[in-house]
């Protein structure tokens, strides 16, 4: 896996980041997502750096210009619910991109540290031969993306994988380069270095889904 880890780089996604993890900032909903959205739109621009590029003539009122424009036929895949300020934040940059949308959930059962992630919804088109954009706010212990990458198999094998997340541990990021392909892509705002007992991100900033959409019973 190839990780693009701009935690150490000056930018303004640092900025971005500090406000969601801010107990007081990140009470504003309206602003937690629309940073999300924010570093969404970043990374896009960042992952757009790595993509095929193909040349195309524009005629304009007084000419034609040759331009060089991306052509992956990109799927854009969130995890509900939390990646959804994410999800916009790509097609921000990405607005012809096909969509999917995955439903993956921890399950804690009788409340216990150790937990079980559940897919039980996929909406997706086929993947065969595109590139697929997995989006995840937190990549925690990689377990959920490794869930959704099974899902994902009877819809086809695309030519290649990005992953867009927001905060991630290096346990988690550790984990998923021995599950996903080696030429995946992975690109990612900050990483923290560890996890709690039951999974959670340390520092990190709390549940993001719970932080932009309130939290669920």
């Amino acid at each position: 896996m190839i990780v693009h880890d701009f935690s150490n780089e000056n930018s303004i996604l640092n900025q971005f980041i500090l406000e969601m993890r801010d107990v007081t900032i990140q009470k504003d909903a309206m602003r937690f997502r629309k940073n999300i959205e924010r570093i969404g739109e970043v990374l896009s621009f960042e992952m757009s750096k790595s993509m095929d590029y193909k040349t195309k003539i524009v005629k304009t009122p007084l000419g034609e210009k040759e331009m060089r424009v991306p052509e992956n036929d990109l799927v854009v895949c969130s995890i509900l619910r939390a990646a959804l300020p994410l999800h916009t934040g790509i097609l921000n940059f990405f607005d012809t991109a096909e969509n999917a949308f995955i439903s993956a959930y921890r399950y804690h059962p009788d409340n216990a540290d150790a937990f079980e992630v559940i897919v039980n919804y996929l909406a997706s088109p086929s993947i065969e031969g595109k590139t697929l954009v997995l989006t995840d706010p937190m990549l925690a212990t990689g377990t959920t993306l490794e869930n959704v990458l099974k899902a994902f198999k009877s819809h086809g094998t695309p030519k290649q994988i990005h992953i867009i997340s927001v905060i991630g541990s290096k346990p988690g990021i550790e984990y998923i380069q021995n599950v996903f392909p080696e030429n995946t892509h992975l690109w990612i705002a900050a990483v923290d270095d560890k996890l709690n007992s039951r999974g959670y991100i340390v520092p990190g900033l709390g549940d993001a889904g719970d932080l932009s959409f309130g939290e669920k019973l």
